[in-house]
């Protein structure tokens, strides 16, 4: 089910979020994750939902795709999922589980190369993925890479959760 594992990539490091609630808040009602690329998505309320985070600009006028840009390189960004998946988080009922694969944006997968000073290029980077987990009672999110090459390299995988934990950090949220 973990994107980035599926593609042949590598989990690299395993965060629990230690207040769910507020986790939660910046999740689907703040703009935290708003910039990431959604892969998919999967909620159990009553039913389950699966959501395919592809973008389809042939389903919108030449104008309305050229606004949304082609930045997204094939997906769609979480605050234009964040409302529907809300829609189904609503209710006196909290969720059964859900599962999330974010993937960060191929801009901002130059900027981490460049600031960090890894030695791949982003035509070497299939995806940097953040898979958020919950299981009824445990909120996990697992940090994740994937190459399109061959390599023992490990930098890429350690700015990568470096830049997690920094972001996590910042938007002050709590975890071990």
């Amino acid at each position: 089910m973990y994107n980035a594992v599926q593609k042949g990539g590598s989990p690299v490091r395993s965060y629990q979020i230690q207040d769910i609630r507020d986790f939660m808040k910046k999740l689907l009602i703040a703009d935290t994750f708003d910039t990431f690329l959604l892969s998919e998505a999967s909620i159990t309320t009553y039913a389950t939902f699966r959501i395919d985070g592809t973008f389809h600009p042939e389903f919108l006028s030449s104008v309305e795709a050229e606004q949304l840009g082609t930045e997204q390189c094939g997906y769609t960004l979480w605050k234009r999922i964040r409302p529907f998946f809300f829609e189904l988080t609503k209710g006196k009922n909290t969720p059964l589980g859900f599962h999330i694969v974010f993937r960060l944006a191929p801009h901002n997968i130059q900027s981490l190369l460049r600031q960090s000073g890894v030695a791949f290029s982003p035509d070497d980077v299939d995806g940097l993925f953040l898979n958020i987990h919950y299981d009824g009672t445990h909120l996990t999110c697992v940090s994740g890479t994937s190459l399109r090459i061959f390599s023992l390299d490990k930098s890429l995988e350690h700015a990568w959760d470096s830049m997690l934990e920094k972001f996590f950090r910042q938007k002050e949220i709590l975890f071990c």
